[in-house]
C-alpha cells in the first residue's frame, strides 16, 4: 500500500508569486493556529532573502489536505539559484509550474520545466496573478503549451490540469469565470495536486536507500543530512552504510526528524516517500547515498550544470586589515569557503598558486554575491576580484560560456541598448514588436558581457526596460570587452578625505567617497571622466596665511558620491582592482597598492603590445 503522501516542488520564474502562494497554502491548512500573526512571506527566512525580495535556499514545508500529506518544495525562481532547483527536484515526484497571466513563461520557467520533464515528473499548471490590469491568461496558457511541446513533453505530461489563482488573495479556480465567486479559496488547486500528483515511488528491494540532496546544521542536533527514502525504511538509532563518490563508511542514525508544517518533528521511524532529516552522520556529501549496513546499493549521483563565472577570494592584505572583521586569516577563510564547497553543489572551491587567495566558482554573478554578502555578516573581511568566465578547452580551442539576454524594453530605446551590446560582442537573433511603443528583443552574447550591463540597460531605458537571462552553452571565445570607459581616481597617500580637496577635484570625475572618510594610498575613490587612471590627493588642506580677509573662506557644497554596492562595485572594478569587504565597508582598491608597481606593470605591459604589432 502507498503511503498517503504527495511530494511536490514549486517552481517559476522570480517574482512570479511561488512563496505567497505557499504561505496561504500553509494557512489554509491549517498550520497557523487562529489569530497567529505570521509574517509575510514566511519561507523567506533568511534576512538577504527578505532584503533581496527572491528566494535563495529551497525549503520544505508540509501541509495536511484530505488526509494526505503534502511536502511542497519552494524553490528559487533566479538562474543564478539553478543548483538549488536541480537538488529540490530529487526530493518530489512531481512539479507546480507556476507562470505569471502578464509576463508568460520566462527563461527561468524553461530551465526548470526542462529539468522537471527530462526526470519524467509530471505538472500541476497554475497560471497567477490573473487579477493584473495587463493580464492574458488565454494566451499565456497556449504560450505554456507550446513550452511543454518545444521541451519534447510526452502525451501524459502534456495533458496537465491547468489551475487559476490570485496567490496574494490565497484564490485558486480551475475557470477564470470562476475565481469571481465568493469566499474562494486553494480547494481546488489543493484536489489538482492530489489528482495529479502521484505518490511516492518506492524501490523493490525493501532495503533503505535514501539520496543525500542537502545538508543543514542546527546549534542543538548538529548537523542535519537531508533526503528522502527512496526504498526500504529508516529508524532512529539504526546503523547505516554512506556510500560515498569513493568509499563506504558505516555510521549511525542518531536521530530522525520529518517536516510539519514549518519546522521538523522527531520520529522514530520514517517509510519511503518521506522527506527526512537526519542526525549523527558526519562524514557525508551531497550525492551521496545512505544504505543499509547490509545491503549497499548506491543510487546515481545528484548531477548539476557546471558553474560558468569564477573571482579569485583572498585575505584582506590592506592597511585596515583587521580593523572590523573577526576572521581574517587565510586558514579561516580557506575553512569558510570548504564549508561552502561542501554545502552548495552549484559552488566549486580550488586552491591556487598563492597560499591566501582561493578560486570560487559558481553559476552567476549574484549567487557570488550572495555568498560574499554572507561571509561579510558573519564577521569575515576578504578581498575579492572581478568575475571571469570558466572557460573550457576542446580540441585546441578556447570556449566560454554564452547567454540569451531576453529584454522587455521601449521600441526609442532598441538603438541604444544594440549599440551597448554591440560593444560586449552581442548578436541579435530576434525582434518582436508587443505593441504600445514596446519591443521583445533577444540577444546572444558571451556571460561575461552581462558582468556591470544591468545599471547601464537601465539608464539607456529609463527605467522601463525589463531583462532576462537564460544560460545557452558553450562556443569559441570572442576576444576582449570593454565594458567601462572611465578609469579610476586612486588616493595617492593615506589619511581622511578633505572637503577642500573633493571640492577642487570634482570636475575630474564621479566620487565614491565623502568628505572625512578614511584612505589609504592605492585605494580607488572616484571614477575618472577619461579613460586613464588618475592619481589624487584627497586629503589636502586649504593653505593659511596670516592675511586674513572678511568673506574670504568659503562655504564648500560637494556633489553627492556615487554609493557603490557589493554588487556594484563587483560589476565595476577590472583585472588590476579588487572589492576589499568588511562587516562595516565596502572599498575599492588596486591590486598593488604601490604607485611605482603599478607603473612598472602599465609600461611594461604597453611595450608588450607594441612588441607584438
Amino acid at each position: 500500500m502507498k503511503p498517503a503522501i504527495r511530494n511536490l516542488a514549486i517552481v517559476a520564474h522570480v517574482d512570479h508569486g511561488k512563496t505567497t502562494l505557499v504561505d496561504h497554502m500553509l494557512r489554509q491548512s491549517g498550520v497557523f493556529r487562529e489569530g497567529q500573526e505570521v509574517a509575510e512571506r514566511v519561507l523567506d527566512s533568511v534576512d538577504q532573502e527578505r532584503e533581496r525580495g527572491i528566494t535563495i535556499l529551497a525549503k520544505v514545508a508540509s501541509v495536511t489536505w484530505g488526509g494526505v500529506e503534502i511536502n511542497v518544495v519552494d524553490t528559487p525562481g533566479h538562474s543564478d539559484f539553478g543548483g538549488e532547483v536541480e537538488r529540490a527536484l530529487t526530493l518530489v515526484d512531481g512539479i507546480l509550474l507556476l507562470v505569471d497571466a502578464a509576463e508568460g513563461p520566462l527563461p527561468q520557467t524553461r530551465f526548470v520545466l526542462a529539468k522537471a520533464l527530462s526526470e519524467g515528473l509530471p505538472a500541476v499548471v497554475v497560471i497567477n496573478k490573473v487579477d493584473r490590469k495587463d493580464a492574458r491568461p488565454i494566451e499565456v496558457l497556449d504560450s505554456v503549451y507550446d513550452l511543454f511541446i518545444d521541451l519534447g513533453a510526452d502525451d501524459h505530461q502534456v495533458d496537465f490540469p491547468v489551475l487559476f489563482t490570485v496567490a496574494r488573495e490565497g484564490r485558486s479556480a480551475r475557470t477564470i469565470e470562476a475565481l469571481a465567486q465568493p469566499d474562494l479559496g486553494l480547494g481546488p488547486l489543493f484536489e489538482a495536486i492530489l489528482e495529479r500528483i502521484p505518490a511516492p515511488r518506492t524501490g523493490e528491494t525493501g532495503k533503505l536507500r535514501m539520496l543525500v540532496s542537502n545538508l543543514d546544521h542546527d546549534d542543538y542536533v548538529g548537523r542535519l543530512t537531508i533526503g528522502r527514502v527512496s526504498d526500504g525504511e529508516v529508524h532512529a538509532g539504526s546503523e547505516v552504510l554512506v556510500c560515498g563518490e569513493r568509499s563506504n563508511l558505516p555510521s549511525k542514525v542518531t536521530g530522525l526528524y520529518v517536516y510539519s508544517g514549518l519546522s521538523r518533528k522527531a520520529v522514530d521511524r520514517a517509510v519511503a516517500g518521506n522527506i527526512v532529516a537526519l542526525t549523527g552522520i558526519t562524514d557525508v556529501a551531497i550525492g551521496d547515498t545512505v544504505c543499509d549496513d547490509q545491503a549497499p546499493l548506491p543510487l546515481p549521483r545528484l548531477k548539476v550544470d557546471p558553474p560558468t563565472l569564477s573571482m579569485v577570494f583572498r585575505v584582506n592584505n590592506g592597511p585596515f586589515a583587521g580593523q572590523e572583521g573577526r576572521y581574517v586569516t587565510s586558514r579561516q577563510l580557506r575553512d569558510r569557503l570548504r564549508r561552502e564547497d561542501y554545502r552548495n553543489v552549484a559552488i566549486q572551491v580550488s586552491e591556487t598558486e598563492e597560499t591566501d587567495s582561493f578560486l570560487v566558482a559558481g553559476r552567476g554573478e549574484l549567487q557570488l554575491a550572495v555568498l560574499i554578502e554572507s561571509m561579510r555578516r558573519e564577521g569575515f573581511e576578504l578581498t575579492v576580484s572581478n568575475p571571469q568566465p570558466v572557460l573550457d578547452r576542446r580540441g585546441g580551442r578556447v570556449l566560454e560560456p554564452y547567454e540569451l539576454l531576453m529584454c522587455d524594453l521601449p521600441q526609442e530605446s532598441v538603438g541604444g541598448v544594440s549599440e551597448i551590446l554591440g560593444s560586449r560582442k552581442a548578436r541579435m537573433v530576434e525582434m518582436v514588436a508587443l505593441g504600445s511603443g514596446r519591443s521583445k528583443v533577444t540577444w546572444r552574447l558571451p556571460a561575461r558581457g552581462l558582468i556591470g550591463l544591468r545599471p547601464v540597460f537601465l539608464t539607456e531605458t529609463r527605467g522601463e526596460g525589463i531583462m532576462r537571462t537564460q544560460f545557452d552553452g558553450y562556443d569559441d571565445w570572442t576576444g576582449e570587452i570593454i565594458r567601462r570607459t572611465g578609469g579610476s581616481m586612486v588616493s595617492d597617500r593615506d589619511g581622511r578625505s578633505v572637503p577642500y580637496a573633493l571640492f577642487s577635484l570634482e570636475d575630474r570625475g564621479v566620487f565614491f567617497i565623502g568628505a572625512g572618510e578614511p584612505v589609504y594610498a592605492g585605494m580607488v575613490v572616484g571614477e575618472h571622466s577619461r579613460s586613464n587612471d588618475l592619481e589624487i590627493n584627497v586629503c589636502k588642506t586649504k593653505k593659511h596665511t596670516n592675511v586674513r580677509a572678511a568673506g574670504r573662506d568659503e562655504h564648500v557644497i560637494l556633489k553627492p558620491p556615487r554609493r557603490m554596492s557589493l554588487e556594484a562595485s563587483i560589476e565595476w572594478i577590472d583585472e588590476e582592482e579588487l572589492v576589499e569587504i568588511t562587516p562595516a565597508s565596502i572599498r575599492l582598491r588596486k591590486r598593488h597598492l604601490d604607485f611605482g608597481i603599478r607603473h612598472r606593470m602599465e609600461r611594461d605591459k604597453k611595450l608588450a603590445t607594441a612588441q607584438s604589432s
